[in-house]
Formats: structure tokens, sequence, C-alpha cells
């Protein structure tokens, strides 16, 4: 698949889900965007970037402690159901939204003091492009922080864990481990100054609802854990277990790096 069918595909997936994801609780409520401000510790004067916006959350969160948030996103749809959530029910003015893909961002050089993506890389077809970008509009001494899913380091593992979550959402392009972050982040010349990861646990009929998976889809994902190696059942830690993840209380767990760069 070109780069442009992928982002096409994200476009026509993201344009029927998007109210999902400004009221999913795991996106709004996750306690690493508390864990933002306290990693970058903004300040008044501060513009800020937020790539691929979703439903807003990132952007809602620095707002109150910037002086401004320029929130784009690939999916004009979902921008505007942020855009209603963040202005007329939340009552934020300080957010501007812009269409805008994230691999070829349409501001100046050395711009913006932050700019952040949350949950999104793993839609891009190149990641290393969006980096370079972002690290682009960044003024100098300017950070980029990331928060993304998290591959393990074993690759039959990873590339199982990965399948997984495309089959559910076929926009996903493939995650990284953290030694592919660090990677990526190096050779956009950005010195990483945090990392940390988080596991967050994920209601499984909720997780495929809000993807509006289909009941054969839903299916395809439970064979799967059941069917899964060990290392694949240790890392995704399905509950009440692997052998009864077709029952209604089915939940797994995915993992997530925050990384944080400075140029």
């Amino acid at each position: 698949m070109s780069e442009n069918d992928s982002k096409q595909r994200s476009v026509e997936q993201y344009s029927r889900v998007g109210d999902a994801y400004v009221r999913s609780e795991e996106h709004a409520r996750g306690g690493d965007l508390e864990s933002f401000l306290r990693i970058v510790k903004p300040k008044k004067e501060w513009l800020v970037l937020d790539v691929a916006t979703g439903g807003g959350h990132t952007a809602l969160t620095f707002a109150p402690h910037v002086q401004k948030v320029i929130a784009v996103d690939l999916t004009p749809n979902m921008l505007k159901t942020a855009e209603k959530f963040i202005r007329k029910e939340e009552g934020i003015t300080n957010v501007e939204f812009k269409q805008a893909d994230a691999e070829n961002l349409p501001f100046e050089d050395s711009l913006f003091d932050l700019v952040t993506c949350r949950i999104a890389p793993h839609h891009f077809p190149n990641c290393q492009k969006f980096v370079n970008e972002s690290t682009r509009v960044l003024k100098n001494n300017g950070i980029l922080l990331v928060q993304d899913h998290v591959l393990p380091k074993d690759k039959p593992t990873a590339q199982y864990v990965d399948s997984f979550e495309k089959l559910r959402d076929p926009s996903h392009n493939r995650a990284f481990s953290a030694r592919e972050w660090r990677e990526i982040f190096e050779s956009s010349g950005l010195t990483i100054e945090h990392t940390e990861q988080l596991v967050k646990s994920h209601d499984f009929i909720k997780w495929g609802k809000r993807m509006n998976n289909s009941d054969e889809t839903r299916q395809e994902l439970i064979l799967m854990i059941k069917t899964a190696t060990k290392t694949v059942v240790e890392w995704l830690q399905p509950l009440p277990s692997a052998s009864e993840f077709d029952l209604p209380n089915a939940s797994f767990v995915n993992h997530h790096i925050i990384i944080t760069g400075r140029k």
C-alpha cells in the first residue's frame, strides 16, 4: 500500500469514529496527560503544536498552561468534533484547529516551543518523516513529546502484537520498540531527555466497538489471543485468561512509551 493510500484509509476510518474518541475515557482521562505537564513543565508564553490531535485531549491539557495551542489532524471530521468539544463544551479559546499532514507540516521553521503527538504515530506511513518535520518546526531548545504504542524487543512477539492491533484498526501502520524510538529521535538530531513506559488496560468489547469492528473481526481477534504464544500472552495479559477471552468481561493491556527530545 502506498503512503497516500495509507493516509486515505486513516481519514476514512477516523471520519466514522471521531465522537467515540472524544468520549473515550481511556483517551480523555489517562494519567499520561498529567505526566506530560510534569515532564515538560510548560510556560505561559509557549506556542504549542499538537499533531494528530484526535479527540483534542492533549491540546486541552496544555491550553491552560501556554499562550496558544495549534491542533492539527489529517481528518476534517475529527477536527470538527475536537473543536466542538474544546470550544463549546470546555470553553477553551486559545486552541486553533487546522487540517495538516503530520509528515508535511504547513508551518515555518523554528516556530514552536513544544510539539506533541499522543497515541497517533503508529498510523503514520513514515514516522521518521514526522519526527523530522516536528524537529524542523521546533525552535532551538524546543521539545518534541511523543506517546505511542511500544512493542517488545523480541521480533516475533512484536510482529504478532502489531498484527493484533492492525486487525482491529486497518489504518494502523506499525508501532516501534523503545530502541527504535530512540533511533528515530536521534536520527532527527534530537537529544533524548526523558523516556518512560506505561501499561494501559482495555475492555476488549469497548476497544473493538470504538473502531466499529464487525462480529467477524471480533472473533478473529479472540482467536489470535487464544492461539497466541506464551510471550505474546505475557505481553498482552489477557483476562480472565487467554482461553477465556471470549467472555463478556475480557480485557487485555498494551504498552506505551513517552519519549521527549530537545532540539
